[in-house]
């Protein structure tokens, strides 16, 4: 058995894969010093999790032999430096130009994520209900756990239930900032963008109140 190998037995398979390559369940079992039922077991959970995925390949004798390998999904299972090289990156800027350097640089930011978002979103002619659910999606998929929903006062609201920039944000909490200053842009002037829970101030998730500006200045 490999004794660097450790965890659960799902997680003894994907470091198998990950360190070693694609392997057939049989191979794995020998490495890991348990049944080769036992490797396919987690092997069919992990399958449905989308994690896994396998070829078979022809042998010049007997069956073929079904290798089992990683798919991209399984990348988020493994430590990621981003988070690491976003840090450094943000104290060295901080170090050399300041705070107006890091100033600039959420502003740039923020310059960039608007047009793109934009780019992705629908037009104002389109409800804000369908455009914060655009903006959800968006989120979504830069790994925020986003989703969008109505609440019982009939105003929407976005909720981020993770903060893929949490160690970058703490740094330099302009970022956050320009969050705020993104969600407003890209949902329109019209529009009432107020934070109610922050990740960062200690609390579950970061969630926004949307609402129609003219709304919200008749509840003042």
């Amino acid at each position: 058995m490999d004794s660097s190998v450790h965890g659960s037995g799902r997680e003894r398979v994907l470091f198998v894969l990950k360190t070693r390559g694609p392997q057939t369940a049989a191979t794995m079992a020998k490495r890991l010093a348990v049944t080769t039922m036992a490797v396919r077991q987690h092997l069919a959970v992990l399958e449905g999790e989308k994690l896994v995925d396998f070829t078979d390949e022809r042998r010049k004798v007997g069956r073929p032999a079904r290798l089992w390998r990683l798919t991209s999904a399984a990348d988020d299972r493994f430590p990621d430096s981003h988070a690491e090289l976003s840090v450094g990156m943000l104290q060295a800027i901080q170090s050399a130009f300041g705070e107006q350097g890091l100033e600039r640089l959420t502003k740039e930011r923020t310059r960039q994520q608007v047009a793109s978002y934009r780019a992705r979103m629908p037009g104002s002619d389109a409800s804000l209900e369908e455009r914060l659910a655009s903006l959800a999606r968006i989120r979504r998929e830069e790994g925020y756990l986003a989703e969008s929903r109505r609440r019982r006062d009939g105003t929407l609201q976005l909720v981020q239930n993770h903060c893929s920039i949490a160690k970058a944000a703490r740094l330099c909490t302009k970022l956050c900032g320009g969050e705020l200053s993104l969600f407003r842009q890209v949902l329109g002037n019209d529009v009432s963008v107020e934070r109610m829970e922050h990740i960062l101030s200690g609390d579950r998730c970061c969630s926004y109140r949307i609402s129609d500006a003219k709304s919200s200045s008749d509840r003042i």
